[in-house]
């Protein structure tokens, strides 16, 4: 899916069972800021970026090879990345394509002053903001379906209640106590009763059930091409461009997906990029055409910009979904 870097890397298994590995990028990196938005929600049980009490950034996935906690540090430009469990081996070996080490090449990647001085500026502050391939889609998917039409918040807060309902225990680690993101058997089965107690309606959840009878399949996708990887998750009912996007960036490391379909990227796109409070998906691609194949990092530039469309209405508000 996305190519492994070149990397000077030391690595070691030690006999406890667990694994590290140190290794300096080829691009400028911050683990930091590019694995950041792998977190849902300040309180997220399944990831930690960079909280007082532990250091740098410790997340529990599902890998090939077994569950596993991660932990990734950074000094300068060396990152030393560790993990425990069943999976630690796998972890490690792919810590350099999971911080943005695959395509996003600094070279051919560009904005004009004389045209966006704040989002130039924010690009020449911000070089180690890579885009993420955590090669978790079923991870992803998960995630993204909850977001599917309601505030950030609802979904940050539905994440919650159904990683402590369904989910296990993450292998044991000195950092912070995981949870593992729900297997998708024991999600396939889960009545609805469940996700209507974490403010899920049946759409929704009917969507998550039917990816998780398939995620078998979907895990596949980081061992296939990008358009094959697309087309698996195109084949789940449900399952729309903006959600295989939003997958597409996190668990693929496309640089250049869109999410077409948000409610508010494309007014976010549209007034930092053209000056218009408002916008639509078709002006939102225009736009951002002379910026492909990094069409994703442009718009998270965007975001850390901190440019924001005038605001005509009021707020979304939480509300429960049945």
């Amino acid at each position: 899916m996305t190519a492994t870097p070149v990397t000077r890397a030391t690595a070691r298994v030690p006999a406890s069972g667990d694994a590290e590995r140190t290794f300096v990028p080829t691009h400028v990196t911050d683990v930091r800021k590019t694995l950041g938005p792998l977190a849902r929600g300040r309180h997220d049980l399944t990831t930690r970026i960079g909280t007082s009490a532990y250091e740098g950034v410790w997340r529990a996935t599902r890998t090939p090879d077994g569950a596993c906690v991660e932990h990734l540090c950074q000094q300068g430009q060396q990152i030393t990345v560790r993990a425990w469990g069943p999976g630690a081996t796998w972890a490690v070996e792919r810590a350099p394509v999971l911080v943005g080490g695959g395509d996003d090449d600094d070279d051919a990647f560009c904005i004009d002053p004389a045209r966006h001085e704040v989002l130039h500026r924010t690009w020449r502050l911000n070089p180690g903001v890579r885009t993420p391939c955590t090669m978790a889609v079923w991870e992803t998917l998960f995630r993204v379906i909850l977001e599917q039409k309601v505030t950030g918040k609802e979904a940050a807060s539905s994440y919650r209640m159904l990683a402590r309902a369904l989910g296990e225990p993450a292998p044991d680690a000195p950092g912070p106590k995981l949870t593992l993101i729900p297997d998708p058997s024991v999600v396939a089965d889960t009545p609805h009763h469940v996700f209507m107690s974490a403010n899920v309606e049946r759409k929704r959840a009917d969507t998550i059930r039917r990816a998780a009878s398939y995620a078998h399949r979907l895990e596949e996708g980081a061992a296939v091409s990008l358009d094959e990887a697309y087309r698996r998750l195109q084949a789940i009912p449900g399952v729309g461009e903006w959600t295989i996007n939003e997958v597409g960036v996190i668990a693929l490391g496309d640089v250049d997906a869109v999410s077409v379909g948000d409610y508010h990227v494309k007014n976010h796109v549209s007034w930092a990029l053209a000056g218009e409070p408002r916008g639509t998906d078709e002006r939102m691609v225009e736009l951002l055409q002379p910026y492909r194949p990094y069409r994703a990092r442009m718009v998270r530039i965007i975001h850390m910009s901190g440019l924001q469309p005038p605001r005509y209405g009021p707020r979304l508000t939480i509300q429960r979904r049945w």
